[in-house]
């Protein structure tokens, strides 16, 4: 049994790592249904459950220091590729159907938990939160809210697994709908003639160059002085039983990416490389509190995700018939917020090869707005609880 700290988190590290050369060499299909990072969780789970370790005062030390420091870093790495300019230049037919997005998703949780609450935990409103940041983002956003909320990390298996079965599902009805395209744009009375032009328009610029030793000592550096002075910043401001010193903390590196982005530090290559990995760390750290006697619920949560993403389509429809939206701007700014960078480029892909930069920028907007979106749903969640 590993009770020293530091052996924790290397084999933490080892796990993440040996899972990662499964991905890329196995050639499993379990990698093609489930994400690397939710067969992380459930494999630190399974080593937790098992009894690898204990909670000892040096793992658990280990545990507060690399998470606590770790999660705003992460935050604004994530967020150094979101520059608000370019995605301005969506347009507002394509910045409202985003938002419509965010809107019904915030009503399919409050309507869903309405009705489930009862037969879940008492702070199952915590659960729901933390998914809709990564359903309004992406699964930063949902690390940034469980520690803002302080979700308990054996709720986190519930998220999870809304998260990637739902969230599949969605994914296949969407790409599925492709065909149907015309047939809904004849309904919604929409013109999408433009589209192929606007995609064309918004291609990204940026040439990304390799990744170099200097560009990661740089963005690494940088991003610890943000989580550092953050935290000491947050420490100073006032508190509530809902917003704490980790909101606040958590709040604060979100500005400071924002507006970092909108910098050269936004050019730099390897940003997304640095915050991937922290992130592998940071639900490692939280799985390895887990174990798989909490997930006596599943069922119940994962037909809750399923009807909170039913309700967000049908309104969505329904916006779209009376603004007159086409389902390539309806479908991608839906999964820009549910799939985010990882499926949104994809489904615009299937479309048309031109429109794959609006399914990356409406993504991005999903990183900014995903942590204080997640952080409203909680609060509107806690008063139903």
């Amino acid at each position: 049994m590993i009770t020293d700290g530091f052996l924790f988190l290397t084999v933490l590290l080892l796990i993440a790592a040996a899972l990662g050369l499964l991905e890329k060499y196995s050639g499993w299909r379990l990698f093609t249904i489930l994400p690397g990072i939710v067969l992380l969780y459930f494999g630190v789970m399974l080593a937790s459950s098992l009894g690898l370790w204990s909670q000892t005062d040096s793992i658990r030390a280990t545990y507060s220091a690399v998470r606590n420091n770790l999660l705003p870093a992460m935050i604004f790495l994530m967020l150094l590729k979101s520059d608000l300019r370019a995605i301005a230049h969506l347009g507002p037919r394509m910045l409202g159907a985003f938002f419509t997005a965010v809107v019904t998703i915030m009503l399919g949780f409050v309507i869903t938990f309405a009705l489930f609450h009862r037969w879940l935990e008492p702070d199952s409103w915590k659960t729901f939160a933390a998914l809709s940041g990564s359903w309004m983002g992406g699964t930063g956003n949902m690390a940034a809210i469980q520690s803002a909320l302080d979700v308990p990390d054996s709720r986190m298996g519930y998220t999870l697994l809304m998260d990637s079965i739902d969230y599949a599902i969605w994914v296949m009805i969407l790409l599925a709908l492709v065909p149907f395209a015309g047939l809904f744009n004849r309904w919604t009375k929409a013109d999408s003639s433009l589209l192929a032009k606007a995609g064309e328009r918004l291609a990204l610029q940026q040439d990304e160059k390799a990744v170099t030793q200097l560009n990661l000592l740089v963005l690494l550096s940088l991003s610890f002085l943000v989580s550092a002075v953050s935290q000491h910043l947050a420490s100073w401001l006032p508190t509530t039983a809902f917003l704490t010193t980790m909101t606040w903390t958590i709040l604060l590196v979100t500005l400071a990416g924002v507006l970092a982005a909108m910098t050269r530090l936004g050019k730099l290559s390897g940003s997304v490389e640095l915050s991937q990995i922290m992130l592998l760390v940071i639900i490692a750290l939280i799985a390895s509190r887990a174990d798989f006697a909490d997930l006596a619920k599943a069922p119940i949560y994962v037909t809750a995700g399923l009807m909170i993403l039913c309700i967000h389509g049908v309104l969505m429809a329904l916006v779209a018939k009376l603004f007159r939206l086409d389902l390539f701007t309806c479908g991608v700014a839906s999964l820009a917020n549910i799939g985010g960078v990882a499926s949104a480029p994809i489904l615009a892909a299937a479309y048309s090869k031109a429109l794959i930069p609006v399914g990356v920028l409406m993504a991005m907007l999903g990183y900014v707005v995903g942590t204080a979106g997640g952080l409203l749903v909680g609060k509107m969640l806690s008063w139903l609880a």
